[in-house]
This record gives structure tokens, C-alpha cells and sequence, in this order.
């Protein structure tokens, strides 16, 4: 029989709330939350971070005692950006391996503290570089590729033996994610996990998240559009992807997040892959401005936005707002 009305009447299921749980097609869960979180220096420090109202960059102890906080909401995992002082930048990013660096003592504080809790460890020269690139430049200020890599496998391997469970590396050069494989493999790493950022495009939406560990100011108004991609390209974020798993990634990464959603669906559908998105500082600046102002309703959309994502085929969402979705979360329950 066709589907026709009145016999078919769609509203009949919306029309109470247990009919309409019995058919929603994806649900959100405190476990698909990943938190990103911002280090500094020092102890007992904390700044709020204008672009980002309600983030804060925070010292290592005071970090612990947050990671514990996410911990008990049921938050799995973090992801951790250090906020490199002015003095220790340098053209070709030493900072970032030094094995008593900042990432790497906020790791095994945090691993020490609460061992069960995931730690994702961003693997980019960016916040280390004088000149705020993801990579070492020539003389002509090109992002070298194969020297790049050189330095970012050293940084890996440092997050490594720090304690990471996961490396991220979102510098987007060519063959990164199977040196890192391979090094982490041959220094017996072989349980560590790549999260590669696979198709990270060159998105005007990272402005807050570049004042918050403090590259806004060295990139001096240049772009990063030799290496991320291109907003108007989708398939070249399949070819992306499949480079990635091919190389070894255990889970791959689309950023930004909402204004990509077509590209989470399309990875996920054509490689069933474990799918990451990242709800982007920008997202979460545009969202905030709107809610401050009384022009949305702050829980609502956070959570609609949120599930967007699980719509999509997001296996995992990075998002600022991880940690008041999960008390949401345990107080509807």
C-alpha cells in the first residue's frame, strides 16, 4: 500500500516523548566528549582568554584538579595545547621535543593523578615557532615538508614516553602520520594511537584558539594554505584520509567541525573508520557571543549542536563545551 495520508500521519510518533525516544536515531553520550584544554607556566595560575568567554588557560596543578572534575562527570578524554612563553619560541621549534617541555610534564601529571583518563597530545610546531607556522621555513618563508617531519616525530616520540595515550598530529604534511608510526613502532610504542588530522582545512574559525596559546601574534598576518586545505575541496579530503589510514592512523579527524559535517558524513561512510570532528574555537566564540547576548538558549543549541555532529557519523566530538554538555547530560538523565 502506498504511503499516503491519512494513513501515514508522521506526526503520530511526535506525538509523545516516549515514542519520540523510542525512534531518535543517534543520542548523544558524555562518552563521545572529548575537552580540549590550554597549559601555561607557573603554579596556581589562571587566565581567561577574551576570544573564548568561560575558557581558561590553566597551570599544570591546576589542570590535575580539573582533569579531575571532567573525570568524574564521565568526560573520557582531554586534548592538550601548551601555551609556549614568548622566550622559548624559536625558527626551528626545539621546544617542542624537549622532553621536560610543558605538554610533556602536563602529561605525566595528569597520567600520574588519573591514570584511566585519555590524554590526546597535539603534534604541530605552530604553538613552538617564532613565526607561528605549523612547520620549518626556507629562506623564501616555504613550509618545508620532509625537515618538518624530521622535528614533529621527535615531538611525537616525546608525547610518547611522557605517557599520551593518543598522538594528534595536525600539522598536515605529506607522510607525517606513517614516520610517526614507524618511529613509535621501532621505540616499542607500539600500543600509542594516532589521531590524524586528516582533512584540516585552512578555516579562518581557529582565530580565539590562536590567542589562547598565544600564535595569533607571531603568524603576522600570513596563512597556512600551503599545507591545510582548501574550504572548497571534498574530495581531496577522501584522498587525505585514505593517505592517513593507509599510513597507519587509528582514527582520523575533520576540522573544523559544523561547517564540515558533510565531510565527517562522507569519511565515514566511505572507509567506517573512526570518525573525530572538532567544534572549533571560532564555533564555540560565535556560539558564546549569541548566548551572552539572549539570542539563543544556551543549553538547547549546545546540545542540537552537539548532536549534529553524532547525525553526521562523528565517533568523538572535541568541543569547549565537553564539560557543560556532560553536566547537562547526568542532570537529564
Amino acid at each position: 500500500m502506498a504511503e499516503t495520508f491519512p494513513n501515514i500521519r508522521m506526526r503520530r510518533m511526535r506525538r509523545h516523548t516516549f515514542t519520540r525516544d523510542l525512534m531518535a536515531e543517534h543520542q548523544l553520550s558524555v562518552k563521545d566528549l572529548i575537552y580540549p584544554v590550554f597549559v601555561l607556566e607557573g603554579k596556581n595560575q589562571r587566565e581567561s582568554i577574551a576570544s573564548m568567554p568561560g575558557v581558561e588557560r590553566l597551570s599544570i596543578d591546576l589542570l590535575v584538579e580539573e582533569a579531575k572534575e571532567l573525570y568524574a562527570l564521565g568526560i573520557p578524554a582531554l586534548a592538550l595545547f601548551p601555551v609556549t612563553p614568548l622566550e622559548r619560541k624559536t625558527e626551528c621549534a626545539s621546544e617542542a621535543f624537549n622532553p621536560d617541555g610543558l605538554a610533556q610534564r602536563a602529561v605525566r601529571a595528569i597520567k600520574s593523578a588519573l591514570p584511566d583518563m585519555g590524554v590526546i597530545t597535539d603534534v604541530a610546531l605552530d604553538p613552538f615557532t617564532s613565526h607561528g607556522q605549523d612547520g620549518l621555513l626556507n629562506d623564501d618563508g616555504y613550509v618545508l615538508n620532509d625537515e618538518t617531519i624530521e622535528v614533529l616525530i621527535q615531538q611525537a616520540l616525546s608525547h610518547a614516553q611522557a605517557g599520551a595515550d593518543i598522538v594528534a598530529p595536525s600539522d598536515m604534511m605529506d607522510g607525517r602520520i606513517g614516520a610517526i608510526r614507524q618511529a613509535l613502532e621501532s621505540h616499542g610504542f607500539i600500543n600509542t594511537c594516532i589521531m590524524a588530522y586528516s582533512a584540516k582545512y585552512a578555516s579562518h574559525y581557529y582565530g580565539p584558539f590562536r590567542d589562547a596559546v598565544g600564535s595569533a601574534g607571531n603568524i603576522k598576518g600570513g596563512n597556512k594554505k600551503s599545507y591545510q586545505m582548501d574550504p572548497a575541496n571534498s574530495n581531496e579530503a577522501i584522498r587525505e584520509i585514505a593517505l592517513d589510514i593507509a599510513e597507519g592512523a587509528d582514527m582520523v579527524m575533520v576540522k573544523p567541525g559544523m561547517p564540515y559535517l558533510d565531510i565527517v558524513r562522507r569519511c565515514k561512510d566511505e572507509f567506517s573508520v573512526p570518525t573525530f570532528a572538532y567544534q572549533v574555537s571560532g564555533e564555540y566564540a560565535m556560539h558564546k557571543a549569541a548566548f551572552l547576548q539572549g539570542w539563543l538558549d544556551e543549553e538547547a543549541v549546545i546540545m542540537e549542536s552537539l548532536l549534529a555532529f553524532k547525525r553526521a557519523g562523528a565517533d568523538g566530538i572535541l568541543t569547549y563545551f565537553a564539560k557543560q554538555a556532560a553536566q547537562i547530560l547526568a542532570r537529564d538523565k
